[in-house]
């Protein structure tokens, strides 16, 4: 007898008729004999939908309103899901995050998890209850309502499947695994039957969307194995777990884009020490991520130094600016929404010389100018165009030998959007 986590996106609950799908779903793995814990995400585009309201009646909402805003979303699909279950004529129960125990630290709209108290949950278990868990949302010590940023439903599933020590922890989605590329973007993109937890760290953070990069960060941390599954077949998925000596070492592993970015230049910075940690020490004041960062060679004691940042962050990112420029007086600072990134990413490129220069190469080839370039012991990634991105990603994964040898006939996407 197993215990199971497993995990459904938006898309997966975005009618009742797939809540009741979901509901005999968890059925049928309870009289299987597997204890079951299902955390999900709110329906369809209502997080979507709640955050335009919020707009028209506040243009910069307060972002502790968001988290009670937003929070309402998953709450209104546990209790669809156990109700779907009772009629079924089975036992479940809901929790939202802060009835779970899931303890938040106070970062409104992205708040990072610090505890989980996965008593009630183990309780339930041992009640032969399926138990029902909102994803997306936890609690700080003081008791406010958080939220975990997009894809937190996946962190949630995560950190409980390691608060109660879960077997595996299963994410359903309108995505049946990992990819070697977005195949709407490239249709001859192969699905992976295993990933390391390194590479697909590497391959979260650099823009497939498949897991969110906080959820695999946990995973690592604490063990947990993830398994990528679709919500509409019973296909296997994904394996995401230690890489080790019995799994393949591929070169490399896929080709990832984000388009969700945007590059800031300061330009005729002082040139001397301390300089960077002024800069992004208040931009980390602020609440902003930073991605890849670029300073480019003083000349007559200044310099430029560009960075890129989600465009979600943006607002706090000019204001943020806007207080380094006059702090250091630099000269000005301008903004690039017209920007992308492309990565590869594979575990096999540390021990294999020249995949930089073939990289580049394959996008010269495309005509593909490059902006940025930064690099990890199994990524390299670079900012490029935005209007040029699918044409880089096309021409690097032919160019690595990823591409199958049938094209694929999955109509979902691989980096579907998760929430």
């Amino acid at each position: 007898m197993a215990l199971v986590v497993t995990k459904f996106g938006g898309t997966s609950v975005g009618s009742t008729e797939r809540i009741m799908y979901v509901a005999r779903h968890l059925i049928a793995r309870q009289q299987c004999g597997d204890r079951v814990v299902a955390v999900v995400s709110a329906m369809g585009d209502v997080t979507d939908e709640l955050v335009a309201k919020a707009g028209e009646v506040c243009p910069e909402p307060p972002e502790r309103e968001m988290d009670m805003l937003l929070a309402t979303g998953e709450q209104v699909t546990i209790a669809l899901l156990a109700m779907a279950i009772h009629s079924l004529g089975h036992r479940a129960i809901s929790f939202t995050g802060s009835q779970v125990g899931i303890v938040t630290d106070a970062g409104h709209t992205k708040a990072k998890i610090r505890e989980v108290r996965a008593e009630r949950v183990r309780e339930a278990l041992e009640q032969g209850r399926i138990v029902i868990v909102a994803g997306f949302q936890g609690m700080t010590v003081d008791g406010s309502i958080t939220t975990l940023g997009r894809g937190g439903s996946d962190t949630t599933a995560v950190a409980i499947a390691a608060g109660v020590g879960a077997d595996v922890c299963e994410i359903y989605s309108d995505v049946d695994g990992v990819y070697t590329a977005d195949p709407r973007v490239v249709p001859a993109a192969r699905k992976l039957d295993e990933i390391s937890y390194e590479e697909m760290l590497e391959m979260a953070a650099t823009g497939a969307r498949v897991l969110q990069l906080r959820a695999v960060e946990f995973a690592r941390n604490h063990g947990v194995t993830l398994h990528c599954r679709s919500s509409f077949n019973d296909s296997p998925g994904t394996i995401v777990r230690e890489g080790d000596e019995t799994m393949e070492q591929a070169i490399i592993s896929g080709v990832t884009h984000d388009t969700s970015e945007a590059k800031v230049t300061i330009r005729d910075v002082p040139d001397r020490p301390g300089v960077a940690a002024v800069v992004f020490g208040m931009l980390a004041d602020a609440n902003v991520n930073v991605d890849m960062i670029i300073q480019n060679v003083s000349e007559s004691g200044t310099t430029d130094i560009s960075f890129t940042t989600p465009k979600e962050d943006l607002v706090r990112a000019r204001r943020a600016t806007d207080a380094v420029v006059a702090e250091l007086g630099a000269r000005t600072w301008t903004v690039d929404e017209s920007v992308a990134k492309v990565s590869l990413v594979g575990a096999g490129m540390k021990t294999h010389p020249g995949v930089a220069a073939q990289m580049f190469k394959a996008l010269a080839g495309a005509g593909v100018n490059l902006d940025m370039i930064s690099t990890s012991s199994i990524r390299i990634s670079c900012v490029i165009s935005a209007s040029e991105v699918e044409r880089a990603v096309r021409a690097l994964h032919t160019s690595f030998g990823l591409d199958s040898d049938e094209i694929s006939a999955e109509s979902s996407p691989a980096c579907g959007e998760v929430n």
